[in-house]
């Protein structure tokens, strides 16, 4: 018995914000003092470091469990399946609904009730609950639904990664070029075919403050009576843990499948820093004493941004249905999804098409 992923599908949001939108912004450091240089400068060196030019927004009458539904639904219809025989719909997220004219967080009732409501699903034996665990919640609600089912407790499972960062973005943090907004979702089934899901890894950092490298806090403009709350990170902190933590996780889920380094074929990490990426996969690589070989890492946060629990999920939608950016796969092709954040969080999947 396998575990595999029978149907994709994503929401991309429409409204596209370039880089030279943020040239009006008035950024400032977290002590609230304006930097020394222009945005010009600023915008230039964030693209060099991250590799964004653009990032998505979902439009103001939409909520992320509305993009959360869209993604649901396409990947149930390219499962070919009866909603009404899922077991469970596991939706991950960080802010749950924020609509547009509210920063206000909406989380009651879950973001996967709603999904179930409005896919019109009847039957109450599919549960529907969420999971908060950072960027990296799709990866780790795939690995529950592969429990569940391993189990004996399903057979299908809706899995979605959804996230509408852009409204919890301080405008004056330099940080709020990073996020975007988006939704992937799965299918994942018990299977009497070959591959699917060949290991896991899941780790918890929090011993050495990494708990606070990223988190909700106050604008950096002091001036701000109102007090809200906004997405924040330690961003050097958060490139040095990855870089020393992602890759002996990466190695560790590999292991346990027993694959062979050579026998990899793509490698879906979260899209959170082109840099930062590229060098935990580098990294990766060398642990096995190889250098990286070329066409194995995806990359779409040059035109997406940074859309958290989306990233991994939209991406390998992308790459399975429309040989994106000439990267495409085939059945039997092994392939790794890898990601890290709040929390501090890290995990990984080895997975056969």
């Amino acid at each position: 018995m396998s575990y595999k992923i029978t149907g994709s599908g994503c929401c991309i949001p429409t409204i596209i914000k370039k880089n030279k939108a943020f040239l009006g912004h008035s950024f400032l450091d977290d002590k609230g003092s304006k930097f020394d240089v222009d945005n010009e400068t600023i915008i230039d060196k964030f693209n060099s470091i991250t590799g964004i030019e653009e990032r998505k927004y979902i439009s103001s009458e939409l909520k992320t469990s509305d993009i959360a539904y869209h993604a649901a639904k396409v990947a149930i219809e390219d499962a070919d399946l009866d909603p009404e025989t899922l077991d469970y719909i596991i939706v991950a997220h960080n802010f749950g609904d924020i609509s547009g004219d509210s920063k206000q967080i909406d989380t009651l009732p879950s973001l996967a009730s709603r999904v179930k409501a409005k896919l019109k699903i009847h039957n109450p034996k599919c549960v529907a609950y969420d999971i908060l665990f950072g960027c990296p919640g799709w990866v780790e609600a795939m690995i529950q639904a592969q429990a569940f089912i391993k189990a004996g407790m399903a057979k299908k499972c809706l899995v979605i990664g959804a996230d509408a960062l852009s409204r919890v973005v301080d405008l004056h943090d330099r940080d709020s070029m990073i996020y975007a907004d988006g939704a992937g979702a799965t299918i994942l089934e018990e299977s009497s075919q070959e591959g699917g899901i060949l290991s896991h890894s899941t780790l918890t950092y929090t011993a050495n403050n990494e708990a606070d490298f990223i988190y909700y806090g106050k604008s950096y403009d002091k001036q701000d009576v109102e007090g809200d709350k906004f997405i924040k990170m330690q961003g050097r902190k958060v490139y040095e843990f990855a870089l020393n933590k992602v890759p002996d996780a990466m190695k560790q889920c590999l292991d346990l499948a027993g694959v062979a380094i050579d026998d990899l074929k793509k490698i879906f990490i979260h899209q959170a820093n082109q840099k930062m990426d590229e060098a935990i996969a580098k990294r990766f690589y060398r642990l096995f004493k190889k250098p990286i070989p070329g066409g194995i890492l995806p990359m779409n946060i040059e035109e997406f941004g940074n859309s958290s629990v989306a990233t991994v999920p939209t991406l390998f939608d992308l790459v399975l249905k429309q040989n994106y950016k000439g990267h495409s796969l085939k059945k039997g092709d092994i392939i790794l999804f890898a990601s890290v954040g709040a929390g501090m969080n890290i995990n990984a999947i080895t997975y056969q098409i």
